[in-house]
């Protein structure tokens, strides 16, 4: 391939990366795009926002080092921590809904209704949050061991019954 190919190859390419960037600059400066928590994203706006999202947790939590998670104490910690701060949101065995979780959106998983969440996973999305998803980094706020708690509860909360939840935030 010639020098001169290269060239016109290389400025075609800078020419097409800036019109995109002013088609974007533009669009965003219209403010067509509903930002509005009450109204949904577009089907494909919701795909890239859920792919970028797993790849990056992905990424990260795979150096997160899973400590050990049986015991009783753990757990108790963890489900009573979890009834103060995340039950608005995640819900719990026999609570199907709550005020606040109406008004959010995208919708946090009910996570009484999910399989357990993958520890490390688990680890770094209660620790660094969720940007747009009103996810807190609650590693603002917690220590890694009261997060490991949170983490120990949500690999049993699944299996939970009303009963259980109740007695053990009790």
């Amino acid at each position: 391939m010639g020098a001169g190919r290269v060239w016109r190859l290389a400025l075609g390419l800078a020419a097409g990366l800036a019109v995109m960037a002013a088609a974007a600059g533009l669009f965003i400066a219209s403010g067509v795009y509903n930002i509005g928590a009450d109204d949904h994203h577009t089907a494909l706006v919701a795909a890239l926002i859920a792919q970028l999202r797993d790849r990056s947790i992905e990424v990260r939590a795979r150096a997160v080092a899973v400590p050990d998670l049986s015991g009783a104490a753990p757990l108790e910690a963890g489900a009573r921590r979890y009834a103060l701060a995340c039950a608005g949101c995640h819900l719990a065995p026999g609570v199907n809904r709550s005020e606040l979780r109406r008004g959010l959106y995208p919708h946090p998983p009910n996570l009484a209704q999910q399989q357990p969440p993958d520890p490390q996973r688990a680890f770094w999305i209660i620790k660094h949050g969720i940007k747009m998803s009103a996810m807190p980094a609650w590693g603002t706020t917690l220590e890694d061991p009261a997060i490991w708690e949170l983490v120990a509860f949500l690999e049993r909360l699944p299996a939970m019954t009303s009963e259980d939840y109740q007695r053990l935030t009790r």
